[in-house]
This record gives structure tokens, C-alpha cells and sequence, in this order.
């Protein structure tokens, strides 16, 4: 298991090795000069004593841009190594700072969307596979393909047009509203709540049919298998069979599509915080790069990629925990 585990994590420091490679050399070589657009901004604030070239020149240095980009990139690596990204172009402040910021009403967001999708859509999907083919079976299958058909944008559309602006209940916009400070501890909290329960609802309907229909196949895959009937024909009662022999089959597989939701949760979250304007990672990241913040997006691929390896290593764990031929093999 400890070879198992450290071949993984060499491997995973390797990919995301290439990887910051790719987002330097993309970033470093585009066709807009964010540099020289930043520079231009530098030069027209109050008090400046540099001329725009200095700028440039200043820029280029303390981000690590170079004609060489061998030279350039080991200069904004040694500075990444140490968790120095710089200043924000956009936000005007670090960008670990605005990261801190924003990243908890992200993971906020993810996690409760994660929870929902995985206690509505494993126990439906077995539901589901016990009954094949009755109206249940057809039920959950057709709100498993309305969730995988709608767009999350459309879905959110729609949760505005109705909960907001034709009953009212909802603000279309925000993580709190106006008067939030005005209220106490709990008053605050039902506030928040109101404000995220349309985010959380967009990512839980737009993520739960995939995980609904995966978990079906694969039930009843494990249903139709040989020693599932012989555990029926030595008379075990069927909540038996179901949760103890079944599903623990099912998790095989399910762990690789719950481990890998996480990351997904994440970067939807981009597409959902800007349609409700939730200030997250996702929302902070769309800002960043729209308006040419090279640091805080080169950060944010940085922490994407890491998300993504982080998700993946703890998956080949779990796999490995579960399935004691991953080790052997």
C-alpha cells in the first residue's frame, strides 16, 4: 500500500509539473499584452514617477515574464514554491489575501451541492435498479435525464424567473442581502441561506442524473451476478443482500465518479456564482481573467490543476481501500 500510494503522488507532482509548464507558456504568449495595459494604468495614478516602459520592465521582472521563457518560468516557479503569486491587477490586493476572501463561500457552495447530489442520487439510483422497469424505474430515470439534459445556466434562469421575480421569496442577486448586518447570529444565517438555497438547487439538479444513472447501471449489474442469487437462495433477507453484498460492489465503481465530482463542483461553480453573483473562486476567477489579472489567473489554474490531482490521488486511495486487487496489481 505505501508503494502504491507514494508511486501515485510522484506521478501527480510530475503531471502537475507539465502542467504549470502549459499555463505559463499559454498566459506568457498571448496576444494582448496585459502587461503593457497594466503598465499604462500604473502610469496614470497619482504620484507616479515612472514612465511606461519602466513599468513594463518593473512588471515583467516581478512576474516572471521573459523572452526566455526557461528563465521565465523557473522565476515565477521559485516565487510560486514560496506561495508568492504577487498582487492582484484587478482586485488591488494579494492574491492569496482575495483567495482567502472568497474561497469559503465556494466551498460552501460545492460542499452542500455535493452532499444533496450524493444522499438523493445513490439511494434513488438503487431504488431504481430493485424496481427495473416498474413506474419507479421510469420515474427516477426520467428526472435523471432532465438533469443531465438542462444547461445550469438555463435551470438558474429559471429558478430566478420563478422563485424571484414572479413570487418574490428570493433575491435575484448576492450571498447576503441589504439589511444583513441589521440582523442577529440567527437572522443572519436564515439571510445566507435564502441566498445560496438557488446556487445549491442549480448544482444539485445539474450534477445528481449523471450519479443517479451511474449508480443504476451498475446496481443492477451486480444484481444479475452469480452470487447475488446464491445469497438469495441461502434465504438472507433482501435488506441483507442489498446493503451488504450489493452495494458494496456498487462502490467500486462509484468512488471514481464521487471522487472526481468534487473538482466539477468546483469549476461549474464559475458558470453558477456568476449567474447569482456569489462571491467565490469561480466568480472572483471570471472577474480575473476577463479583465486580464494575469497573477490572480495564473493562480487559480494553479489551484485548479491541484484540485483536480488532489481528487485523483484520493480516488486511487479509496479505490485501493475498497478493492484490495488494486494493490496486488
Amino acid at each position: 500500500m505505501r508503494k502504491f500510494i507514494i508511486k501515485r503522488l510522484l506521478l501527480s507532482i510530475l503531471i502537475l509539473f507539465l502542467a504549470s509548464i502549459i499555463f505559463y507558456g499559454v498566459l506568457n504568449n498571448m496576444p494582448s499584452d496585459f502587461f503593457e495595459v497594466k503598465a499604462i494604468e500604473m502610469t496614470k495614478k497619482p504620484g507616479n514617477k515612472l514612465t511606461k516602459e519602466e513599468w513594463v520592465k518593473k512588471l515583467e521582472k516581478e512576474y516572471g515574464k521573459d523572452p526566455n521563457l526557461v528563465r521565465g518560468y523557473c522565476t515565477w516557479m521559485k516565487k510560486a514554491l514560496t506561495l508568492e503569486f504577487g498582487e492582484s491587477w484587478h482586485w488591488n490586493v494579494d492574491v492569496l489575501e482575495k483567495f482567502k476572501d472568497v474561497i469559503g463561500n465556494s466551498f460552501f457552495l460545492a460542499l452542500a451541492a455535493f452532499i444533496l447530489q450524493t444522499i438523493i442520487a445513490i439511494p434513488l439510483g438503487i431504488l431504481a435498479a430493485r424496481k427495473q422497469y416498474s413506474k419507479t424505474d421510469y420515474a427516477v430515470t426520467v428526472f435523471a435525464l432532465i438533469g443531465i439534459s438542462i444547461p445550469g445556466f438555463f435551470f438558474a434562469t429559471i429558478l430566478k424567473y420563478i422563485l424571484s421575480v414572479k413570487l418574490g421569496w428570493l433575491d435575484l442577486y448576492g450571498a447576503v442581502g441589504r439589511f444583513h448586518d441589521d440582523y442577529n447570529f440567527w437572522g443572519q444565517m436564515w439571510d445566507t441561506f435564502l441566498h445560496y438555497l438557488m446556487p445549491i438547487l442549480t448544482l444539485t439538479v445539474t450534477g445528481i442524473g449523471s450519479l443517479m444513472r451511474y449508480t443504476r447501471t451498475n446496481m443492477l449489474e451486480v444484481l444479475n451476478s452469480d452470487y447475488i442469487r446464491t445469497a438469495r437462495a441461502k434465504g438472507l433477507p433482501e435488506k441483507t443482500v442489498i446493503n451488504k453484498h450489493a452495494f458494496r460492489n456498487t462502490l467500486i465503481p462509484l468512488v471514481t465518479i464521487l471522487g472526481g465530482s468534487l473538482p466539477g463542483l468546483f469549476g461549474g461553480a464559475m458558470i453558477t456564482e456568476t449567474i447569482f453573483q456569489i462571491p467565490g473562486i469561480g466568480y472572483t476567477s471570471y472577474q480575473s481573467i476577463i479583465k486580464g489579472d494575469i497573477p490572480f489567473a495564473m493562480f487559480y489554474l494553479m489551484f485548479s490543476a491541484i484540485l483536480i490531482l488532489v481528487s485523483t490521488f484520493i480516488t486511487d486511495i479509496l479505490y485501493a481501500v475498497v478493492d484490495p486487487r488494486v494493490r496486488v496489481q
